[in-house]
């Protein structure tokens, strides 16, 4: 039912565990080191091309500094400027929100920003944003634009899957595998975080407890054989509304709703949420298929797992349950057949406890084996035929279905 892009065998339970990204949290939040500057932009007939008149640079300020911004002539795109000081060698999460009366609230539902905004921004001067602002304002016309740019440290636990694109599918032998996995494509994928482990049954409990007390509820909510191994059997509908949950419960601001007005946060019931329901630059959510499987390549291309040194797998590097003996995968090297003997202990489901085995080149655990996750997308036995080529937080949607291998 869950979805595992490596078609190797892995243990014989599901997971629908969300190994999620942050984003930017509550501007409110004074906990967590961040700056918020605000500019006012006279915008002059936005959809005319006429110039923007910027207000004077905000005092400098701890984090962003020196913010200034023009449209260019002639265009709808808007040239947004800002310095960034940081002694966070990753980087840090970079957002823009866009205020239409004069900072009363910062309420436009823009997410056509590309440059140094998202993940992974690192220190510099003169750091570049490009607002398109027709496809977010169209027929938009104010004098009291503001701009208001927050930077935050990256949630704990977290590694940065860097930009770039990724050949996705089955890179090996045609033959191998599922028609499903085929043709291989390339997919542009923009910056993101991920959880270095899978969700553990700890973490789990731990958003559950306050969710059920915030308004959240769960039809089935989820197992696990000790805190320190990953939740599993969790139907997808609790996995996306236990990410939103755990946005809210660090004052960031939850990706999925109820509806195209990304008014009402999805917190109850099961419904099936669409594209335009996800804030996809905002809280924890649920990868889609490229995401993970670019995640899971850890960086490198033409291999079958998620480590390179060799496309043969054994029970020294995943839990999964080998067919060795009798050679029905010819990349099954494992001396040991069946279960992996350290985790077969005649209590199912033989799951390990996270980060037990090695992570892969983007810091990435369990890749490979132990449970199933969740992914965003529909599956569709030709997804991989019409399959979006770029992220979503590129084009602000993701096409075709929730994939689940």
């Amino acid at each position: 039912m869950n979805h595992l892009s490596l078609r190797n065998q892995p243990a014989q339970t599901a997971a629908a565990k969300a190994r999620t990204f942050p984003s930017t949290p509550n501007p409110d939040d004074a906990a967590r080191r961040r700056a918020d500057k605000n500019v006012r932009l006279p915008l002059l007939a936005l959809l005319l091309g006429a110039g923007l008149l910027v207000g004077a640079s905000l005092p400098a300020a701890d984090g962003i500094t020196n913010i200034r911004a023009s449209q260019r002539p002639g265009t709808n795109l808007v040239d947004i400027r800002y310095d960034l000081g940081t002694i966070n060698t990753e980087g840090l999460i970079v957002a823009v929100a866009v205020s239409t009366n004069g900072g009363l609230a910062y309420d436009l539902p823009a997410t056509h920003f590309t440059g140094d905004v998202g993940f992974g921004v690192t220190a510099g001067t003169n750091k570049w944003v490009v607002w398109d602002a027709v496809r977010d304002w169209p027929d938009g016309f104010s004098t009291n634009v503001f701009f208001r740019i927050t930077a935050s440290d990256v949630a704990q636990g977290m590694a940065l899957i860097p930009a770039g694109s990724f050949t996705m599918g089955n890179c090996m032998d045609p033959g191998e595998g599922d028609g499903d996995e085929l043709p291989l494509h390339s997919v542009d994928v923009s910056a993101f975080y991920m959880d270095r482990y899978e969700v553990t049954k700890a973490l789990w409990d731990e958003v559950y407890q306050w969710a059920t007390n915030h308004g959240y509820s769960f039809e089935y909510g989820a197992q696990g054989k000790a805190a320190n191994h990953p939740a599993h059997s969790i139907t997808w509908y609790d996995a996306v509304k236990w990410c939103n949950a755990r946005s809210e419960k660090e004052g960031r601001v939850p990706a999925y709703y109820t509806s195209a007005a990304q008014t009402a946060v999805y917190r109850t019931w099961q419904i099936n949420v669409q594209n335009d329901w996800v804030k996809w630059t905002n809280g924890y959510r649920l990868p889609t298929e490229a995401e993970w499987e670019k995640a899971a390549r850890g960086g490198v291309a033409g291999h079958r797992f998620p480590w390179s040194d060799t496309d043969k797998i054994q029970h020294s590097r995943a839990n999964y349950y080998s067919t060795y003996s009798t050679s029905e995968y010819v990349y099954d090297s494992s001396p040991t057949p069946g279960y992996h003997p350290m985790f077969f202990n005649g209590v199912e489901p033989y799951s390990s406890p996270v980060g037990y085995f090695a992570a892969n080149g983007y810091g990435l655990y369990d890749m490979a084996g132990n449970m199933w996750e969740w992914c965003w997308d529909w599956y569709s036995s030709g997804y991989y035929r019409g399959s979006p080529r770029r992220g979503p937080a590129n084009n602000g949607a993701v096409a075709g279905a929730r994939h689940c291998g």
